[in-house]
């Protein structure tokens, strides 16, 4: 478990699941997701991924909740492996609920997963991807220390996407503290 200002980030257990469908099936929350909202099979493989990945790592995606409201899941993030074409990178990623964007959640999300990937898993770099279209996600990655990269052609007949990357180094260390 891991605290922030004003969030609280666990690892996921199997009663997240009904709040991991219900945000990911959410049109308005996947508005600039290619895939659209999430169908109810696909949650479960991707739910069962997570999972599977801090089984795996002991590390990965967290459930979200505010400190103000501990039991009510409000979002899902954080950094796990993902392949970038043929590559296995450290992706930082995450998706709230409509009801709480604006609060400044997952800038505080993105910072605190990368300070965990650098501090606790010793890790050089951390990436992450967005769509061109997503300007709120693209400031909440810049605010994060993150700063582009590169493209990467990710969803087919659609335009690519953008990549954008943090390195762990001191320069870049006085932007997280």
């Amino acid at each position: 478990m891991i605290h922030t200002e004003q969030l609280i980030l666990t690892e996921p257990n199997q009663d997240d699941f009904d709040r991991y469908f219900n945000i990911n099936a959410d049109p308005q929350n996947n508005l600039y997701n290619p895939s659209g909202p999430m169908k109810y099979e696909a949650a479960i493989s991707n739910f069962e991924n997570i999972i599977r990945h801090w089984r795996e790592h002991k590390f990965g995606v967290w459930s979200i909740v505010e400190k103000k409201n501990p039991k009510h899941v409000i979002g899902f993030g954080g950094i796990n492996y993902k392949k970038y074409a043929n590559h296995l990178k450290l992706n930082l990623g995450y998706r709230f609920d409509k009801d709480f964007w604006g609060k400044g959640y997952a800038t505080e999300l993105a910072i605190m997963a990368i300070k965990f990937g650098f501090n606790e898993l010793d890790k050089n770099e951390i990436y992450a991807l967005v769509r061109p279209s997503n300007l709120s996600s693209i400031r909440v990655l810049e605010k994060s220390g993150l700063e582009l990269f590169s493209e990467l052609n990710d969803v087919e007949n659609e335009v690519n996407s953008l990549v954008f990357r943090i390195e762990n180094n001191p320069i870049k260390d006085s932007l997280l503290f």
